[in-house]
Parts: structure tokens; C-alpha cells; sequence
């Protein structure tokens, strides 16, 4: 089934306790779209970059399958272009310098064939560009996923709360939801956010996995302990496209399949870990997924 992603296609300059690399591939969208291309060939991106964006880096995504028509590209601009640097935990970092460039004229407009995508994925942008998009959808898609930040909750949370009366999953982390919900158990957190709309939520724990709720039921997944992790980066948009392309692959939407795709996820985000940029992500092959969610399983698994 067809998934539309929309979010960052950037430039980032990444220090971390192990190495040092500068102006590699990065972004929201970017890590989402390859993420997924390993489950569907269906995918679509919308996002915007400035002439100094790589032509090969443009070819590689369209050979994963990923239709580039809606991706924007201003000749004369510069890309979006962050910076950061993590403390020796992993866990927290600290922003040395965003240039927005380009993404601060961003102002998505669909193409024909993009408004009627059965899966929506909505990356970590302003909530009221999460917005249009969701206004430009000719049909209601099976499901909507949405990622943000407290950022948003900090300066716009009136039109984040708009936004996410309409969608189905909200992917946040645990500080993120308890800022959300005013809530510092998590439980209680989950209760007031269905409140708010999404009738699934997720919430990242870093190293220690992810949680999802719905109703009254709680599934945790735990994340895969490694050995090394070089750059944490786009770990939590790679669980994303994994969780959205492996739903998009099995077109449902059930308690079940969420789970399955939480733990898919899990799995693509432990590979993104294992080396700087999306280049882990390249040198992927489906073999190893399925070892690893054997791993998964294996770590899980008893009995009564």
C-alpha cells in the first residue's frame, strides 16, 4: 500500500562519543523513506532541499523505489542543515547551529497522485504544515502517524493540539509526554492523549526500547542491546519507517499489526545506530532484518 512521508531531506554535522563526521546525509524524511523502502516500493516524499543537495544521493532514493515528485527543489537555495553534539550516555545532546535555508519558505503542495496515499506519515515539522497536508488528502488514509517534539508543544501547542485530533498514532518520547499531558506517570499520560485525539501512542525510550498504548492495553518493546552505537540520529524516524512500512506492507491496522510494526521498527532503528548517517541503512540486506527480529523475539520469549 502506498505511504507518504513528509518531513526533513538535509545536511548534518554529527559528534558523538566515537567519531566526528560533517555535512553527511540526513533528515527526518530521508531516514523514514529508506527505512520503509525495505518493506513497500510504494512511497512517496514531500519535503524541499536547495541546489546543493547531491544529484546521487536524489538517484539513490528514487532506486529504493521512492517517488521524488513531490520534492522541491530550489536551484539557487541551500538544504537544511543542522548540527549537534552527544554527551557520553547517547542520550542527550546538545544543538550546536540549525540553518533552516530553503525549509523556512517550505510550503508542501501535493501532487495528484501523492492525495490519495493509503498510509501517512507525518515527520517532525510545524504543526501547521503538518496540517496542510492533511487538508490536501483527496481520501482519508488508513492511518496517520504522527512525530513531534517539545519544541512545538513550547510555541505552538494550540495548533498542535488541532493536528492531532486528527491523526490515528502520535510518536513522541517520555519527556515529550509528559510535557504533552502534564502527566509524569505514563499511563496517566496515554489516558489524557487519547483525549486528544490518536487512538495509538508511542512512546520512545531511547536505549530502552519503545511503549504503546491503546485503550487500556500496553505493549512494550525493549531495544536490542549493542555493542557499539556510533550515532543515535535518526534512530527514532528509522523505527518510524519501519513501523510505517511494515504496516503499509501487511495493509492492517489492528492491535496486533501496530505491535509487529513496533517491534519491525525497533529492528530497522537498531541498524541505523551501528554507523554515522544513513550509511548503515544502505548496506542493508532484508536477511539480516529477519535475523534480527529473531532476536528479538528470542529476548522476549518465555514460558509459564
Amino acid at each position: 500500500m502506498s505511504l507518504l512521508s513528509i518531513g526533513t531531506v538535509a545536511f548534518d554535522n554529527i559528534e558523538t562519543p566515537v567519531g566526528k563526521v560533517e555535512r553527511v546525509i540526513g533528515g527526518a524524511c530521508t531516514y523514514i523513506s529508506i527505512a520503509a523502502s525495505y518493506f513497500t516500493k510504494d512511497l512517496m516524499i514531500s519535503s524541499i532541499v536547495g541546489g546543493d543537495f547531491p544529484d546521487t544521493e536524489l538517484k539513490y532514493l528514487q532506486k529504493r523505489g521512492i517517488n521524488l515528485d513531490g520534492l522541491e527543489v530550489i536551484k539557487e537555495g541551500k538544504s537544511f542543515f543542522w548540527g549537534g553534539k552527544y554527551h557520553d550516555n547517547m542520550n542527550k545532546r546538545d544543538t550546536l547551529f540549525t540553518e533552516l535555508n530553503v525549509l523556512d519558505d517550505f510550503n508542501p503542495k501535493l501532487p495528484a497522485s501523492y492525495k490519495t496515499a493509503k498510509y501517512l506519515m507525518l515527520g517532525n515539522l510545524t504543526p501547521d504544515i503538518q496540517m496542510k497536508v492533511i487538508k490536501q488528502m483527496k481520501k482519508q488514509p488508513k492511518l496517520i502517524t504522527l512525530d513531534t517534539m517539545n519544541f512545538w508543544m513550547d510555541i505552538a501547542m494550540p495548533s498542535l493540539k488541532k493536528v492531532l485530533k486528527k491523526v490515528d498514532v502520535l510518536t513522541i518520547n517520555d519527556e515529550e509526554a509528559r510535557q504533552l499531558s502534564e502527566e509524569y506517570s505514563l499511563v496517566k499520560a496515554a489516558a489524557k492523549i487519547f483525549k486528544m485525539g490518536p487512538k495509538y501512542l508511542i512512546i520512545k525510550k531511547g536505549e530502552h526500547g519503545a511503549m504503546v498504548f491503546h485503550k487500556d492495553k500496553i505493549f512494550f518493546a525493549p531495544a536490542l542491546p549493542l555493542t557499539l552505537v556510533k550515532d543515535p540520529t535518526g534512530a527514532g524516524d528509522t523505527f518510524a519507517g519501519g513501523f510505517m512500512g511494515y504496516l503499509a506492507s501487511v495493509n492492517k491496522v489492528n492491535w496486533e499489526a501496530i505491535k509487529t510494526a513496533t517491534i519491525y521498527g525497533s529492528v530497522m532503528a537498531s541498524f541505523c545506530v551501528e554507523d554515522f548517517s544513513i550509511n548503515r541503512l544502505k548496506t542493508l540486506k532484508k536477511g539480516e532484518i529477519t535475523k534480527r527480529v529473531k532476536e528479538f523475539e528470542r529476548m522476549v520469549k518465555f514460558k509459564m
